[in-house]
C-alpha cells in the first residue's frame, strides 16, 4: 500500500440533513406523552413561546380549533442572520391578524383553570400507591421476632441480601462466597444453619438452591399425596417435566391415577415463591390515534391531541425585536428564539397531518381485522403504506414506533398491523397471524391419547389449504408455549 500526500478531486453524492428536517423527524417519532413534555420542555428553554388558552365558549374535552392552513403573502417566514429582513418582520407582526391561533394574546390563564390544574395534580399526587414492602425487609423482620443469637443474625442477614425477587427468592450463591478465604469449619456450619433457619421463613421455599429444594420445602405433611410428592420431586423432576409417566409407574409402582393426582398437587406449589415482591411498573399505554365511525359506517381515523398544548409565539418578543430599543444581541437571540419556535410549531402540526394519513391507510387496508376479528388480519408491509401515503418507508416507521389506536376491539400497537404471510394453495395471502391461529385450533382438537407430531401439524395445515414449512411449525409452536407431542400426551387416555 502507497502512502502519499497530495491534492485529488472526488465527486460523490452525500444526504446532509437539515437541523429543520431533524428536529421535524424527532417529533413525528414522540408519542403523545413524551410530545407533551417535550413541548413543555421548550416552554422552559425558549422564552418566545407561549400558551394559547382554549376557547371558553368550547368543551373542556372537545377538540383544539383546527389551524388554518393559510401562508402570508405566500411564502414562509425566514428569519436572515445577516441583514435586517424588515419587510419579513413586518409580516411577523401582523400574523396575528391572519392565523391567530398562532398568536393569541390570552397568556395568563384564568383562575379557574388554574384551580383545575391543581385540582388534577393533586388527585395525581393522591392516587399514587405506597411503595410495596422489599423481600429483605420482610425476612429481616420475621428474623427480628426469633430470639437469634447475633453471630447467627449476621449471616442470615448477608443471605437475605443475596436474594432476588426477580429470580424468585433463589439463593443463587455459595456459601463460601459467604466467608473469609481462610474460613474454619465453625464457620461454614455457621453458614449452613443460617441458610436453614432462612429457608425457614415465609414464603415458603424461599432461599431454596434449586427448584427441588424449593418444592420439597412447601411440602406439608397435611397434603393429600405428601409422601407421592416427596419421592416424585426428590427422584423423579425431570421425568415429570418431560411427560416420561411409564418410567416413573416403573420405577416407583405408582398407578397413572395416583402419578396424574399427586401431580396436580404439585402444581399447586409455586416455583418462584418471592417472585411476588418484586416491583412490577406497567406503564400507561395513551392511545395517539382514534377510530370512530362516520355516517356512512366507514372507519375514520382521529388523532388525540387533547393533551398538545396550543402554541403561539409572544408579541412583546416580536415587538422588542422591531422596536429599535434591542440590542444587537438581544435582536440576535429573539431572532433564533422565534426560528426555533416556529419550526416546533410546524413540526408539531406536520405530525399530526402525517400520522393522520399513515393510520387512515393502515385502518382501510387492516377493515376485516376491525369488523371481524383477529383472525381476519390481512398481510401488511410498511412500503405498502408508504407507497400509498406517498412518503418514504422510514416515516412510516417513525410514525407507528410506539405509539397505539383505540379501536373497537381494543388497544392496539399501531405495529400490530403490519404483519407479514404466505401464499394459499389458492394463491391468497395468509398472514402469519392466522396461521398460528389454525394452530392453536389443531392442537386444542387433537387426540390427547395421539398428540400430533410437527410433522403431523404441517399435514393439517396442508388440509387447510396453508403450506408451511416444519421449521415454521415448530418455531411457532414453541413461541405459542405449546409442548412437544410427547409432552401433551394425556397417558391417562392411552389403551
Amino acid at each position: 500500500m502507497r502512502l502519499s500526500f497530495g491534492l485529488e478531486t472526488r465527486q460523490l453524492q452525500k444526504q446532509v440533513l437539515a437541523p429543520r428536517m431533524i428536529q421535524s423527524m424527532e417529533i413525528l417519532q414522540l408519542p403523545l406523552l413524551q410530545l407533551q413534555e417535550k413541548i413543555e420542555q421548550e416552554l422552559v428553554e425558549n422564552p418566545v413561546l407561549e400558551l394559547q388558552e382554549r376557547d371558553p365558549n368550547l368543551p373542556e374535552d372537545g377538540p383544539p380549533p383546527e389551524p388554518r392552513q393559510q401562508d402570508i403573502d405566500d411564502k414562509p417566514l425566514v428569519v436572515d442572520e445577516a441583514h435586517n429582513n424588515a419587510d419579513d418582520f413586518e409580516r411577523l407582526l401582523n400574523l396575528d391578524r391572519e392565523i391567530p391561533e398562532y398568536f393569541d394574546e390570552s397568556t395568563r390563564r384564568s383562575a379557574n383553570r388554574m384551580q383545575e390544574d391543581s385540582d388534577r395534580a393533586h388527585d395525581v399526587i393522591s392516587n399514587v400507591t405506597d411503595r410495596p414492602e422489599s423481600l429483605q425487609v420482610y425476612l429481616l423482620h420475621q428474623l427480628g421476632e426469633l430470639d437469634v443469637r447475633p453471630d447467627l443474625l449476621v449471616m442470615c442477614e448477608r443471605i437475605i441480601s443475596t436474594l432476588d425477587p426477580k429470580d424468585g427468592g433463589y439463593f443463587r450463591s455459595s456459601l463460601r462466597d459467604l466467608l473469609p478465604m481462610d474460613a474454619a469449619a465453625e464457620e461454614l456450619a455457621l453458614a449452613e444453619e443460617a441458610l436453614a433457619l432462612v429457608q425457614s421463613l415465609d414464603p415458603p421455599g424461599v432461599a431454596a438452591r434449586d427448584l427441588r429444594e424449593c418444592l420439597l420445602h412447601q411440602l406439608t405433611p397435611d397434603l393429600l399425596f405428601y409422601d407421592e410428592l416427596k419421592i416424585l420431586i426428590s427422584n423423579h423432576l425431570e421425568d415429570l417435566r418431560d411427560n416420561r409417566l411409564p418410567q416413573i409407574e416403573k420405577a416407583t409402582g405408582f398407578d397413572f391415577e395416583t402419578i396424574n393426582e399427586a401431580w396436580s398437587e404439585l402444581r399447586t406449589l409455586n416455583p418462584k415463591p418471592a417472585a411476588s415482591f418484586a416491583e412490577s411498573h406497567v406503564a400507561a399505554v395513551t392511545p395517539d390515534v382514534m377510530i370512530e365511525r362516520d355516517e356512512d359506517g366507514k372507519y375514520k381515523v382521529i388523532v388525540e391531541d387533547n393533551g398538545v398544548p396550543s402554541l403561539h409565539i409572544s408579541r412583546y418578543y416580536r415587538e422588542r425585536l422591531t422596536s429599535g430599543t434591542a440590542t444587537p444581541e438581544e435582536r440576535e437571540f429573539i431572532k433564533r428564539k422565534i426560528n426555533a419556535a416556529q419550526w416546533l410549531i410546524e413540526s408539531i402540526e406536520q405530525r399530526r397531518s402525517t400520522l393522520t394519513r399513515v393510520s387512515q391507510a393502515i385502518v382501510d387496508h387492516q377493515t376485516k381485522f376491525l369488523d371481524e376479528g383477529p383472525e381476519f388480519i390481512e398481510p401488511l408491509k410498511m412500503q405498502q403504506i408508504a407507497d400509498k401515503v406517498g412518503v418514504h418507508v422510514t416515516t412510516v416507521s417513525r410514525a407507528v414506533d410506539d405509539k397505539y389506536i383505540q379501536t373497537p376491539r381494543g388497544i392496539f400497537p399501531l405495529k400490530r398491523f403490519f404483519v407479514g404471510g404466505t401464499k394459499s394453495e389458492e394463491g391468497e395471502d395468509v398472514a402469519w397471524d392466522i396461521i398460528r391461529i389454525r394452530l392453536q385450533e389443531i392442537v386444542d382438537k387433537e387426540d390427547k391419547a395421539s398428540p400430533y407430531s410437527d410433522d403431523d401439524l404441517v399435514e393439517e395445515l396442508k388440509k387447510q389449504g396453508l403450506t408451511v414449512a416444519r421449521r415454521t411449525v415448530t418455531k411457532y409452536r414453541q413461541k405459542m408455549n405449546i409442548p412437544s407431542s410427547r409432552q401433551r400426551r394425556d397417558w391417562s387416555k392411552v389403551k
